[in-house]
C-alpha cells in the first residue's frame, strides 16, 4: 500500500514538474491557460529553472508584465505572423488610479526579468499613428534575446531601456515611425530588417558615457515606406549616444547626412555614431555629417559578441 501511495506521489510530482517546465497558452482553451499573463502569474517567484511557454496562434490583447522574480523564461510562438501579443497603451492615457501614462509606462509588454528568450512572436502596440509614445516592448532585464520576432507600432516601438542591460535581436523585423529603437541598453541587432514609416529617426540611444557599446547593427537591412525620404539613422537622446551600423544595406529613405544632432550642436562633440561598409542607395560617405565616423578594417574587429556582451553568449544553446 505504501508503495502504491509513493508511486502515485512520484507520478503526480513528475507530471507537475513537466507542466512547470512547459506551459501552453491557447485562446481556444486547448492549452493550460487562455492568456499569456495567466501563464506568467503561474511561474513561481524566484524562479531559477528554465521554463518554456508555447503560445498558439491568435491575437492576445493584453498588457503584459514579466517581473524581476521570474527569470529563465522562454516564449515560443506557433507562427511569428499569427502569434500576436498586442495592446493599445500610449502616453497621455489616464489610468484608473488617476496616473497619466508616460513613455516608461506606455508599453504593451514589460520585461523586467532576466535570462529571457523569445522566438517567432509579434510584439505590437496598436495605439495608432497619432497616439504619440506607444511602446510595444519595454525591455529592461539582462540577457534578453529575440529570434525571428516582429516588433511593430509607430512612435517608440522598442524601448531597450536600462543601462547595463544586454540584449540580442536576430533575424527580427522592427517597424515604426519616430525613435522607434531607443534607450540606454547595450543591444546587438543581427541580420534584422528595420523599416521606417515616417520622415523621422530610426534610433534615439541614451547610452551612458562609461558604457562602450550602445546599439550595434550587424548585416541589417533598412527600408522605408514608398516615397519616404529624409530619415536619419539616429539622434542622441542623451549626449553620449552610441550607435554603429556595420555592413548594413540602407535604402534611399535615409538622408545623405545620415545623422541628426537633436537640435543641439553640443551633442556633436559627444555622440558616438559610426558606420562600416554601409551599402545601398542611402549611403554617401562624402555627405555624411563630419561628426560621425567611418570605422577602419582594424577598428571593426572589436565589434564581436564577446567584446560587446562579455561573459554572455546569446547564441549558446
Amino acid at each position: 500500500m505504501r508503495f502504491v501511495i509513493l508511486l502515485l506521489f512520484i507520478t503526480s510530482f513528475s507530471a507537475l514538474h513537466a507542466q512547470l517546465k512547459k506551459i501552453i497558452v491557447a485562446k481556444d482553451g486547448s492549452g493550460n491557460y487562455t492568456s499569456v499573463q495567466e501563464a506568467f502569474n503561474a511561474i513561481p517567484s524566484n524562479n531559477k529553472n528554465p521554463l518554456t511557454i508555447f503560445i498558439k496562434k491568435g491575437i492576445y490583447k493584453e498588457r503584459l508584465v514579466l517581473d524581476t522574480l521570474k527569470d529563465f523564461v522562454t516564449l515560443i510562438g506557433e507562427d511569428k505572423d499569427e502569434t500576436v501579443l498586442t495592446f493599445d497603451n500610449h502616453r497621455g492615457t489616464i489610468l484608473p488610479n488617476g496616473d497619466t501614462v508616460n513613455t516608461w509606462t506606455s508599453a504593451s509588454f514589460f520585461i523586467y526579468a532576466s535570462h529571457f528568450k523569445a522566438e517567432s512572436i509579434t510584439f505590437e502596440n496598436n495605439a495608432g499613428f497619432t497616439a504619440g509614445q506607444a511602446v510595444a516592448m519595454f525591455a529592461s532585464g539582462d540577457q534578453l534575446s529575440f529570434f525571428n520576432c516582429r516588433f511593430v507600432g509607430f512612435q517608440d516601438v522598442l524601448f531597450c531601456s536600462r543601462a547595463g542591460s544586454r540584449q540580442y535581436y536576430k533575424n527580427c523585423y522592427i517597424e515604426g515611425t519616430t525613435d522607434f529603437i531607443f534607450g540606454a541598453a547595450t543591444a546587438v541587432f543581427q541580420s534584422c530588417h528595420i523599416h521606417s514609416k515616417k520622415r523621422s529617426h530610426v534610433t534615439a540611444a541614451s547610452t551612458p558615457k562609461e558604457i562602450e557599446y550602445g546599439f550595434v547593427f550587424l548585416d541589417c537591412k533598412l527600408t522605408g515606406d514608398p516615397g519616404l525620404v529624409g530619415v536619419s539613422l539616429g539622434r542622441p537622446w542623451r549626449p553620449y549616444a552610441s550607435v554603429t551600423y556595420i555592413r548594413c544595406e540602407i535604402g534611399n529613405h535615409i538622408s545623405q547626412e545620415g545623422w541628426n544632432n537633436w537640435r543641439n550642436p553640443e551633442n556633436e562633440k559627444t555622440a558616438r555614431y559610426a558606420e562600416y561598409k554601409t551599402s545601398g542607395a542611402g549611403m554617401n560617405i562624402e555627405n555624411r555629417v563630419k561628426w560621425s565616423k567611418q570605422l577602419s578594417d582594424e577598428e571593426v574587429k572589436s565589434y564581436t559578441l564577446k567584446n560587446i556582451f562579455g561573459d554572455w553568449n546569446p547564441e549558446k544553446k
